[in-house]
């Protein structure tokens, strides 16, 4: 009783030595101190993003206003080269990747979240699709030519460039597949089970529809990744110099897949390495497009997202 009391009279004798406003003023200039941190570092963000548009949009300006670059197939005279077989290729590989990974990574990750666990084996599966996303790109260039291009004898095709980033956006889409379906309160799945419904009927009424908006983000922001890869598309043997077209796809679907290909990244480092300057120009002018697209894309993602976020609250 006596310690109790002791211990009660040291802690009152502590609390008034304690200097409460010199506390609240440390707090705040640290506050202060975090939000100006903060504000600078998305400035510098901001500002190398801004710069690196302006710059390739003053260097290739001259080709980027010229109908010819978007119509022209790639030439040894560089007023007269453009990016036609380029953007073509690039268009018609994303759309397998995209396809790929809509096909494989949608379902793993909803499997793995709603069907898979939660144990040792199921933690340990989650850790390695984690850890897929940090493997360099050329490692999956590598295993797409041992697989695709030599086992199965897919050759440089369209079709191997697609699964090639197709499985280079898995463990981005899956991941993402997950986080969307564990963000839906646990409410939602309990109502829907007391009203009768079954786990797939709660899945594909519920969990799906109001997680499509956070899956869809993910799935645009791992093709934003992959638009701009080279390395996988150049182990794979990608050509840098292309002078014709696939097939239509609705004219002939098989040789469409079949037909070598080449991408905007792909098209621009041939003409980086080329000593003349008017190349290093066409280059810049690919370099702003290809960015055009990306941000087109992510602002999909943005309007995709919103929509949903309108249409479901919680």
């Amino acid at each position: 009783m006596e310690q109790g009391i002791e211990v009660r009279g040291e802690l009152e004798t502590r609390l008034k030595e304690f200097d409460i406003e010199g506390y609240t003023k440390g707090v705040k200039k640290r506050d202060k101190l975090f939000e100006i941190l903060g504000l600078i570092a998305t400035f510098l963000v901001l500002l190398f993003l801004f710069a690196i548009a302006v710059d390739l949009l003053i260097d290739g300006w001259v080709r980027i206003k010229d109908p010819n670059f978007y119509t022209s197939f790639p030439s040894r005279f560089p007023d007269q080269a453009g990016i036609l077989s380029a953007w073509v290729g690039t268009v018609l590989v994303m759309a397998g990747a995209i396809f790929w990974a809509v096909l494989i990574g949608i379902p793993a990750g909803i499997y793995l979240e709603e069907y898979g666990g939660k144990g040792k084996i199921a933690r340990i599966i989650e850790a390695n699709i984690s850890n897929l996303a940090a493997v360099p790109s050329i490692v999956y260039g590598l295993l797409a030519l041992g697989i695709f291009v030599y086992r199965f004898e897919f050759g440089e095709s369209i079709l191997t460039a697609g699964l090639t980033l197709g499985l280079l956006m898995l463990p981005v889409v899956v991941v993402s597949t997950r986080e969307s379906i564990r963000r839906i309160p646990r409410s939602i799945r309990e109502a829907a089970y007391a009203l009768g419904a079954t786990r797939w009927e709660t899945l594909f009424h519920h969990i799906l529809p109001y997680s499509i908006g956070g899956i869809l983000t993910g799935l645009i922001i791992a093709a934003s990744r992959a638009i701009g890869e080279t390395a996988p598309l150049i182990t794979i043997g990608a050509l840098t110099f292309i002078a014709f077209l696939p097939p239509a796809p609705w004219e002939d679907f098989i040789g469409m897949l079949k037909s070598p290909f080449t991408v905007l990244p792909i098209q621009m480092f041939n003409w980086v390495s080329r000593p003349q300057a008017a190349f290093h120009t066409n280059a810049a002018a690919a370099g702003f497009i290809l960015l055009v697209i990306a941000l087109l894309m992510n602002s999909i993602a943005f309007y995709l997202r919103f929509k949903v976020r309108r249409k479901y609250q919680w």
